[in-house]
């Protein structure tokens, strides 16, 4: 099982998870041939994808999907509530297929577990992927930890999580009041902070990879996030890895 990413961040957003003969996008936050030209990095072309995943609606998510599917004939999972906040826009896919974010499919040779999260969407999911042996958890775009949220990751081989900010950086940032205080909110985004509190909580005696995401080019920066989440692990800092917005990172093996 190995997994890599396209980019992270609030310009676009795109992961891949791949295990057996099977290979899913999780979200597509680029254009068509913007995300080409990522998944060329990775030595892979859009034909090579089995599927898209969508965690939710937001325009750094979807803003490629209905395009890329309908040219290489991909299915697309999400939830119900992001098929509606959708619905009657041009980024409706095709191929859709529901998940309830409550209950675990399998696509190929992935199982997929989603689970609720705060964000302020229309039915935002995150997910664990696993191949029957090992576990990748995923948790971008929250706003709070819960023990829904802290159990659905306990025991994972591998993590990307998001970090979205400092909170610091972000109260005397250059962003208004109405932003700042969304983004610090309980449907807004994971600080370092709270991102390390949830990672510390967390059974990570089987963690072999833990990947830092979703990070702000304006209120943060990699070696904040570095630091937070290798003080709750009690690891060295230059451990934990970083998805950037422009190169994502490269594939990572869960062994």
């Amino acid at each position: 099982m190995r997994f890599a990413c396209l980019g992270s961040g609030s310009e676009g957003n795109a992961l891949i998870v791949e295990a057996g003969r099977t290979r899913l996008l999780v979200d597509c936050g680029f254009g068509v041939r913007e995300i080409t030209r990522r998944l060329g990095r990775l030595n892979l072309a859009p034909e090579d994808l089995d599927a898209i995943l969508l965690t939710h609606e937001h325009g750094d998510h979807v803003a490629g999907v209905a395009r890329l599917a309908a040219r290489f004939r991909l299915p697309v999972w999400l939830s119900h509530g992001t098929h509606l906040a959708l619905a009657g826009g041009e980024g409706v896919p095709e191929d859709i297929h529901l998940f309830d974010v409550h209950h675990a499919f399998s696509v190929g040779d992935l199982w997929i577990h989603p689970f609720p999260v705060p964000h302020d969407a229309r039915e935002p999911a995150q997910f664990v992927f696993s191949d029957g042996k090992r576990r990748l958890g995923l948790l971008t775009d929250v706003g709070r930890s819960t023990p829904h949220i802290q159990t659905m990751l306990d025991g994972c081989d591998a993590l990307v999580l998001e970090c979205n900010h400092d909170p610091q950086m972000l109260a005397r940032g250059p962003y208004p009041p109405p932003l700042k205080h969304r983004i610090a909110g309980d449907l807004g985004h994971l600080s370092n902070a709270a991102a390390a509190a949830l990672l510390a909580a967390l059974d990570h005696r089987r963690l072999k990879h833990v990947i830092a995401a979703h990070l702000s080019r304006t209120n943060n920066r990699p070696e904040l996030a570095r630091a937070a989440l290798a003080q709750a692990l009690g690891c060295e800092p230059e451990w934990i890895g970083v998805a950037d917005q422009d190169c994502g990172f490269d594939w990572r093996h869960i062994a």
